[in-house]
């Protein structure tokens, strides 16, 4: 698959980028970003210790254990992370007191599951950004096959804002 070129190669982490943190952080890498949207890539893993210093992904165990998938919210929370990265990257949110709430989550399409091993890529598109709210449309592929494709809106905040 030939994903959308941005302006800005980044390649970063999500632990560069993000407040989250295992085992909720769904973002190995974002790739490139401009102000159109960004390119990050996570790979689910199930292996029964850590990888490269990253944890389990221990729902595995439970969630269709004779058919691991990756939970749609997962799915969700995972493209919804690597928009996320983008409005820290670009300076929309300060990095290292960034906080990012869902607030709604709309047009959510699953066409293929997503599975122990594979890759997320996600394409984030900035539909609509403003000071305190983002609607990104979220596109996340599996190899050249569109898994997820969602529409999310997440308040822009700040970690002290939020009394965190």
């Amino acid at each position: 698959m030939e994903f959308p070129q941005f302006k800005q190669e980044v390649h970063k982490t999500g632990l560069e980028l993000l407040p989250h943190r295992d085992p909720f952080l769904f973002v190995d890498e974002l790739i490139s970003c401009d102000e159109t949207g960004c390119l990050g890539r996570y790979t689910f893993t199930d292996k029964d210790t850590a990888i490269e210093g990253k944890t389990v992904n221990a729902f595995f165990e439970g969630h269709f254990p004779f058919f691991p998938v990756v939970p749609g919210v997962v799915l969700i929370e995972a493209m919804a992370q690597v928009a996320g990265c983008a409005v820290v990257e670009r300076n929309i949110a300060p990095a290292g007191n960034a906080a990012f709430l869902l607030a709604a989550v709309d047009k959510v399409r699953f066409r293929r599951p997503v599975r122990p091993g594979d890759t997320l890529y996600t394409v984030a598109t900035n539909l609509r950004i403003m000071s305190k709210l983002g609607i990104f449309g979220l596109k996340g592929y599996v190899g050249d096959t569109l898994a997820v494709e969602a529409e999310v809106k997440c308040v822009i905040s700040t970690k002290d804002k939020l009394g965190i």
